[in-house]
């Protein structure tokens, strides 16, 4: 004898789903059910200011800056302390010239890693997948970079340039010598940064881009003292006096001609060469492919 069979009872219909998710599923596409959104500027500064904060190379470059700028600044003064030397006319802030040189050569690599890095580890697909405005993610590097290291450059720079006029003593700076050794030395590493942000995106070779940017500061002037010919007098006296650490040192108010950029030319050269080297890099990440 079989078992009676219950009658068929249709099941409840499932909850409708929610509107954003019918358009999908009618097209037979996962839909996620979290409400998307277009990223903003504001987004990618966010997301620019997680990483370059997480990763080691901020670290280490920013702190070995740190160190060189204290350290050859303090050390600076206090040798010309203890051997009691005569300065004459040369301002006591342009002592920071050595630590910040030196420095500026870890701006320049962490310049170039902000972007070139994302290529050697295929994260630039990721970033440019959440944020596919390219304009957008190269002006939110720019932005996070620029501040993240003026800030650190000119706290340090102000920390040299007091305790070498608490060290020192000597003739009081002017209220400009003051801006131009600390807000200005900050505005013009920064810069020389965005100029290596910009030709990391060129080159996408962090390697490389390191190479040709450590180039561009010391060789004009490794150049100009081996042009021992009369004839190059004009070439060697313009590479000399347009070097990258011949316009450090113009920016203390010390120049060893009398010639070439001095006060604030120098940033605004390193600010026209920035903006040249950012556009390309906008150009080549817009039309090439990642």
């Amino acid at each position: 004898m079989s078992t009676p069979q219950a009658p068929y009872q249709p099941q409840a219909p499932a909850p409708a789903p929610q509107q954003h998710r019918q358009d999908g599923a009618s097209a037979g596409l996962y839909t996620s059910p979290i409400p998307q959104r277009a990223a903003t500027l504001g987004d990618a500064l966010a997301s620019e200011w997680t990483k370059i904060r997480s990763v080691r190379s901020t670290m280490w470059t920013l702190g070995v800056m740190v160190v060189l700028m204290l350290g050859i600044g303090l050390a600076a003064a206090a040798l010309v302390d203890a051997a009691d030397t005569d300065l004459g006319d040369t301002p006591v802030l342009s002592l920071g010239f050595y630590g910040v040189l030196l420095g500026s050569l870890c701006v320049i690599t962490l310049g170039v890693l902000t972007i070139a890095s994302e290529y050697g580890t295929g994260m630039i697909r990721s970033t440019l997948t959440a944020c596919p405005s390219r304009a957008r993610v190269l002006t939110a590097k720019a932005i996070v970079f620029f501040l993240l290291t003026f800030v650190v450059t000119t706290a340090v720079a102000t920390i040299v340039a007091v305790s070498q006029e608490q060290i020192l003593g000597g003739a009081e700076p002017s209220g400009g010598d003051w801006l131009r050794a600390t807000v200005g030395i900050g505005l013009y590493t920064a810069t020389l940064g965005l100029l290596s942000l910009g030709l990391g995106a060129l080159v996408r070779h962090s390697a490389a881009a390191i190479t040709i940017m450590i180039g561009v500061v010391l060789l004009p002037l490794v150049v100009s003292m081996f042009m021992f010919s009369d004839s190059l007098a004009d070439v060697q006296r313009w590479l000399f006096e347009y070097s990258i650490p011949f316009q450090i040192f113009g920016l203390y108010g010390s120049s060893v001609t009398d010639s070439g950029p001095s006060g604030w030319q120098p940033l605004w050269i390193m600010l026209g060469a920035a903006a040249v080297a950012l556009g390309g890099a906008f150009l080549s990440l817009d039309r090439r492919d990642v």
